[in-house]
């Protein structure tokens, strides 16, 4: 069965994809799980980078920031920030895991400002990564813990990223996008407990949704990768139900 923690998890799991290079940022635990998950779920090979600089990390204990050093332990080498960015441009990072406050149905992110740009109500860390990332690496894919029209927007606020956002993963649906200049969001999957119309309502961006088949459910193998990183539900309980 799914939980919006394992929904979240998993999905971002199954974006990787054979013999890839995947990056997960600052403050990205979902994804970093995702990451390590994968590791232990699936068989084919991926080269695994995180912001805290380790290649293919085997930490001792999982930690709850993604940029903690234990993601630095057992690495094959070290990367600095500059070195992510480098490697990113040169077109060297195929999956790469950017954090968002809003994203438009074009894929397009803010991590600026909520409000007018003079006078916001809210000021955000601002471009970081995603100016850098998001146009070119091969794929982003982004995840919102809150499936609300507040985040899911048709008209960001901001616009401080456009580029290769290729899906995003909610605990209600998964949505995906070819990432190319004018091409939508569709609703690819959703969870078993979620309608098409309730997805729409509490989604603020038209979508293309035809037949929209439920997510296939976690693997034994996929359950149990879960599990072994998350053995007190620590990491679930700071996600809340969709």
């Amino acid at each position: 069965m799914w939980t919006s923690f394992s929904y979240l998890v998993i999905n971002l799991a199954r974006q990787i994809r054979a013999d890839e290079r995947t990056f997960s940022g600052v403050n990205s635990t979902l994804p970093m799980l995702a990451c390590l998950l994968a590791k232990r779920a699936y068989d084919f090979p991926f080269t695994y980078l995180n912001v805290s600089g380790g290649v293919n990390p085997l930490p001792s204990k999982i930690p709850h920031s993604s940029s903690d050093p234990l993601l630095n332990e057992g690495s094959a080498s070290i990367f600095s920030n500059q070195d992510f960015y480098d490697l990113c441009a040169r077109g060297g990072l195929d999956l790469v895991y950017l954090g968002c406050a809003q994203i438009d149905g074009r894929g397009r992110t803010n991590v600026s400002v909520i409000g007018n740009t003079l006078a916001p109500k809210v000021r955000l860390p601002g471009g970081g990564g995603a100016a850098v990332m998001l146009p070119t690496a091969k794929r982003v894919v982004t995840w919102r813990t809150e499936h609300s029209p507040r985040a899911l927007v048709e008209t960001l606020d901001f616009v401080t990223a456009d580029g290769n956002m290729a899906a995003l993963i909610t605990p209600l649906a998964v949505f995906a996008r070819e990432p190319r200049p004018g091409t939508r969001f569709r609703l690819v999957s959703r969870h078993p407990d979620a309608t098409l119309a309730n997805i729409t309502a509490r989604t603020g961006f038209r979508f293309d949704a035809g037949y929209v088949p439920v997510t296939p459910p976690p693997t034994e193998r996929e359950r149990a990768a879960l599990a072994g990183l998350d053995p007190d539900g620590a990491f679930a309980a700071d996600v809340n139900p969709a």
